[in-house]
């Protein structure tokens, strides 16, 4: 599928999406929006895509969204501005839910919307002169879509700070406060991103994807007997599964997984 504002690029077994509209940071308005959910929904069905590298063309990762859009956003009925929110919000759970995991490489700015995308991939990694923000109540709004992500990558208590400050957020302190797992030099932003894609290529997939599950499941949940009786329901499952029992079989017999010889040709 050919997209107006997205690049998609398949190397091997990764997928890398780009963001393509450089000459506005990559903003995103009701087109980006629609084509970056019909993406992640089609890669989440591709059984030959192991990993997805979330990216932006140009100077920055993203600007959020466009204030053109969000300014006609407003004049509109409440009904035709909740229907228009819900599609964003849709968009970030099928990023959030996609069964591989989810690398964002961010560069530049990564503002509202942009931080949003960032918080709701698996794994962050910054250039060092990446500024990341929270930043709509300077224009008025409120970060609603992205809370959920980035209240998860951040917690409740740095959130509080930012969403109401709009601070902008250095690379430094994005990875001493949990949003960005790694940072790197921008000439060696690519590299880093490769060594996390390498490692991720060495674990089973659906291992991967239940191990997803669990996060989604476990995360903020109280101790007690029903969360007990859920993680060894889970474990279970897929230690029944064809995956895990070569898994095993490969580690007793010192011998690489199946899953590891497509990403061992091509690397």
């Amino acid at each position: 599928m050919s997209y107006q504002f997205l690049q998609l690029e398949q190397h091997d077994q990764v997928a890398y999406v780009w963001l393509n509209r450089p000459e506005l940071h990559n903003a995103f308005n009701t087109m980006v929006i629609e084509e970056l959910h019909t993406c992640f929904k089609q890669l989440a069905n591709r059984d030959d895509i192991r990993v997805v590298v979330l990216a932006g063309r140009g100077k920055s990762f993203s600007a959020g969204a466009d204030l053109n859009w969000m300014k006609q956003a407003g004049q509109a009925s409440t009904e035709e501005n909740e229907a228009d929110a819900l599609k964003l919000a849709q968009m970030l759970e099928a990023l959030a839910t996609l069964k591989q995991p989810t690398i964002a490489r961010v560069h530049g700015i990564a503002f509202g919307g942009g931080m949003g995308l960032a918080s709701a991939c698996d794994i962050c990694i910054a250039s060092t002169d990446a500024k990341f923000a929270t930043s709509e109540v300077r224009l008025g709004l409120a970060p609603s879509t992205i809370s959920p992500y980035v209240i998860r990558a951040i917690g409740a208590r740095q959130a509080s700070r930012y969403f109401l400050t709009a601070e902008r957020i250095s690379a430094h302190e994005a990875k001493q406060i949990g949003l960005a797992h790694e940072i790197a030099d921008a000439e060696d932003l690519d590299k880093k991103v490769q060594e996390i894609v390498d490692a991720l290529l060495l674990g089973g997939p659906h291992a991967q994807a239940a191990s997803k599950q669990l996060i989604q499941m476990v995360s903020n949940q109280s101790m007690n007997d029903e969360l007990l009786r859920q993680t060894a329901q889970h474990i279970a499952q897929v230690r029944q599964g064809s995956e895990a029992k070569e898994g095993l079989t490969a580690f007793l017999s010192k011998q690489a997984p199946a899953w590891t010889s497509n990403s061992n040709n091509n690397n």
